[in-house]
């Protein structure tokens, strides 16, 4: 058996699941392997996914794509690679409580936001701001990143960066009104997230033992659209016992199932959206022109 060991993005939620099917069917096993899940909960989120597939305590990370950007043009240089996108689309905003009276990302002048202090990520949210007009700055905050959701329910921070499809319907469950702005509303066009991350050396070396763990996750995906119900049933058995209770997950299955991908194309990344990114991050002077010739991401692993 060849072992794989995956660096979670977030704690288990939706957005993984053709993963736990795949571990649950045993759609890994069939192919030879054994692949086991880090949980970023397991260390409160002191290493991140890509600084774990950087020192070796993982051969694969789950993270946005500008992990990929940032570990090919940091100064101690990691040869990585994007593999597979996780959701077809966007499915993130940045949100605020519909009581907090903030109408448009302009009204963020002044408040605090919860950052994840991601790369770009302060900078993408002030583009949002400034695309709407709005003048002068916010306060960032850089709460626990496992705690930053609950600053913005306690009115801790007045915005944040969401999953519309996860916390989103947590919030509908819950009875809590939000206003989200989507990137691409106001001229952003974000890439890919969450993404699986490869060193491109261990997958040159290695590659058919990643392509057949790429096949029995595609077939995860596949089997999540496909079989809802039993699919929300193993999603109960791996997600907190907080997001039990708190979250819809026959919801927030359906509202995501249509965003894994369709007619063979789970994982695919579209050239034009990534380099649309890429392309937008150098135009604002966030990231230097040379990404643009750089191969940060491969879809040749895809069945």
């Amino acid at each position: 058996m060849e072992t794989l060991k995956i660096a979670l993005d977030w704690t288990p939620n939706v957005n993984h699941l053709g993963f736990f099917i795949a571990q649950e069917k045993g759609f890994y096993h069939e192919l030879g392997l054994t692949v086991s899940f880090l949980n970023p909960q397991e260390d409160d989120y002191q290493i991140t996914p890509g600084k774990k597939l950087e020192l070796g305590l993982a051969d694969l990370a789950l993270a946005p794509l500008e992990t990929v950007i940032s570990l090919n043009n940091k100064s101690n240089r990691v040869d990585a690679i994007a593999v597979y996108a996780l959701l077809q689309s966007d499915l993130s905003s940045i949100t605020t409580l519909a009581s907090s009276g903030i109408n448009s990302p302009r009204e963020l002048v002044g408040k605090t936001y919860a950052s994840y202090k991601a790369r770009y990520e302060d900078t993408i949210v002030q583009e949002l701001v400034r695309h709407d007009g709005g003048q002068g700055d916010f306060t960032v905050s850089y709460p626990e990143k496992l705690g930053i959701w609950n600053t913005l329910l306690e009115g801790k921070a007045d915005a944040t960066w969401i999953f519309d499809n996860w916390e989103g319907v947590e919030a509908a469950s819950r009875g809590i009104a939000l206003r989200s702005f989507q990137l691409a509303a106001y001229g952003i066009p974000y890439g890919y997230s969450p993404v699986l991350i490869a060193k491109k050396e261990q997958l040159d070396a290695n590659k058919e033992v990643y392509k057949k763990c790429i096949a029995a996750t595609q077939k995860g995906y596949a089997f999540a659209q496909s079989h809802p119900e039993e699919a929300t049933a193993i999603l109960k058995n791996v997600v907190s016992e907080r997001d039990r209770i708190h979250i819809d997950l026959a919801q927030t299955l359906a509202v995501t199932a249509p965003h894994f991908g369709e007619n063979g194309q789970h994982g695919f990344m579209e050239p034009a959206r990534v380099h649309a990114f890429l392309h937008w991050l150098v135009n604002h002077e966030l990231e230097k022109e040379e990404i643009l010739n750089q191969t940060l991401f491969t879809n040749e692993l895809l069945s």
